[in-house]
């Protein structure tokens, strides 16, 4: 038994009671689902990461194009999706319109082929490719001699800045929409108080962009590319994933917070395609990495820094339909919010 400061007795389990609220504790068991959801999501996508469906140009002769063609896409565990390229130029263009991740130029005069990779859309990915080729050509009795026409930068180790600069953004922007909700109650008041809470958040995407934009490039040199293009990358990021946050805290209050650390975080992070692109990572992170807002910030990210802003077309569209629909929601939500406490207010009885 123990008393309280107004004198009267509560039992051990009283006490209990009210210092774990039922209400923490289910935010506790929600953390604690996070945690293992975290742990399996990292785990799941790294902890083998195994080619599958490389996109491969072939350059080769005609009369053994289709041939060399079929026998590349039937290797054990399928590492390739190879495709006949009419030219070097043409896989060339391919390659810097991040249509294909490495070519194969075959000499039908020598024993040496040569092999086009990108390491700047991914140092693994690249290496992954050699290997699966080099393994192909050996058996062969040929050799192959790797060239890279899109390099990673000096700065930028196994082209990992454009990821860590995108994790940054993502966090800017979902920590900033939290805060946003926190200071005054998670779920917007009314419609207006909504339309100043996302112009709040606007104004710091811009600010956020530049901010990464300017360390990432010109402070640390660790990503080539247009300063500029960069900051809108990074504004439409932020205000994207702070957009989702502040329409799924309209939606659910308080816990909307989790739930935008689980898609941006938890699943979104490691689907991202950055220490492992895409034809690495397992089905499942290969297949929703593109739609979630890290993987297509990542994607965004590289175009800009070693592509010359080509292949953006659809992770921009992503981003504007993640920022679009966040807003929308954000502001209808509270709309109804606020139209619900006034029908409450007004079916309160008078006082006599």
């Amino acid at each position: 038994m123990a008393t309280t400061d107004e004198g009267t007795r509560t039992t051990f389990i009283g006490e209990v009671r009210d210092a774990v609220t039922p209400r923490a504790t289910l935010l506790v068991v929600g953390v604690l689902g996070l945690m293992i959801a975290f742990i399996t999501s990292y785990a799941g996508a790294f902890h083998s990461p195994e080619p599958t469906d490389i996109a491969l140009g072939v350059v080769a002769p005609a009369q053994t194009r289709g041939q060399l063609v079929t026998k590349l896409d039937r290797l054990d565990g399928s590492p390739l999706d190879p495709r006949a390229v009419a030219s070097e130029a043409a896989a060339r263009r391919q390659l810097n319109d991040r249509k294909i991740d490495a070519a194969l130029l075959v000499d039908p005069r020598g024993s040496t082929d040569r092999l086009l990779v990108a390491s700047g859309g991914g140092a693994s990915l690249s290496q992954a490719a050699e290997s699966v080729v080099g393994a192909v050509e050996k058996a062969q009795g040929r050799s192959v001699r790797t060239e890279d026409v899109a390099p990673a930068d000096r700065g930028d180790a196994r082209s990992l800045s454009s990821f860590y600069l995108v994790v940054g953004w993502c966090v800017g922007g979902y920590l900033c929409a939290a805060i946003l909700a926190i200071s005054s109650g998670a779920r917007p008041a009314n419609g207006t108080r909504a339309v100043i809470r996302l112009a709040a958040l606007a104004l710091y995407s811009l600010v956020a962009g530049l901010a990464g934009a300017v360390v990432i490039g010109p402070v640390l040199g660790a990503l080539p590319g247009s300063l500029f293009a960069l900051w809108g990358v990074g504004a439409l990021t932020v205000f994207a994933v702070g957009a989702t946050t502040l329409a799924f805290q309209g939606l659910l209050g308080v816990i909307g917070i989790g739930l935008a650390i689980l898609v941006i975080v938890v699943l979104g992070n490691p689907s991202a395609g950055g220490a492992y692109p895409y034809p690495l990572l397992p089905p499942f992170w290969r297949a929703i990495g593109p739609a979630l807002p890290p993987g297509a910030g990542t994607w965004a990210a590289r175009s800009v820094g070693y592509f010359r802003g080509n292949g953006l077309t659809a992770s921009l569209l992503v981003l504007s339909a993640w920022a679009v629909g966040g807003a929308v929601l954000t502001t209808v939500l509270a709309a109804l919010h606020g139209n619900n406490g006034k029908r409450a207010r007004k079916t309160e009885p008078r006082p006599a």
